[in-house]
């Protein structure tokens, strides 16, 4: 049972490890898109910062460092990520408009699923 519960925090961590590098180390147009929608100074650090602790909470997940914990943490990353992203009440296009709801549906249940994680207590 250790491995597959390792092995399932390690799939579970997967998207924040790779997605947080990226936005770490390539944050592209999503400064922009923080500071039309979010009071926040440098948002380019920002975005930086909200990836480099996906990759912390990402690691510390997969390793089962603190695992609820980091469950916590990266559901609170992702909701910032959520709301700037994939704000598709904003989308005029019915494609475009469809696409950023189904992102936001997919972290709208990744969050509630690291919610879960982290309210359940491992046995």
């Amino acid at each position: 049972m250790g491995l597959l519960r390792f092995l399932a925090r390690t799939m579970f961590a997967w998207i924040f490890l790779a997605m947080g590098v990226k936005t770490a180390t390539e944050p592209g147009r999503r400064p922009d898109l923080v500071a039309k929608t979010l009071p926040l100074p440098r948002p380019d650090l920002m975005v930086r910062l909200n990836g480099g602790l996906m990759v912390a909470g990402g690691a510390a997940l997969a390793l089962g460092i603190k695992p609820r914990l980091a469950a916590l943490e990266l559901a609170a990353t992702l909701v910032p990520t959520t709301y700037v992203g994939h704000q598709f009440w904003n989308q005029a296009e019915p494609a475009a408009r469809a696409s950023q709801l189904i992102h936001f549906d997919k972290n709208l249940a990744i969050i509630g699923g690291l919610l879960t994680y982290a309210l359940t207590p491992e046995k």
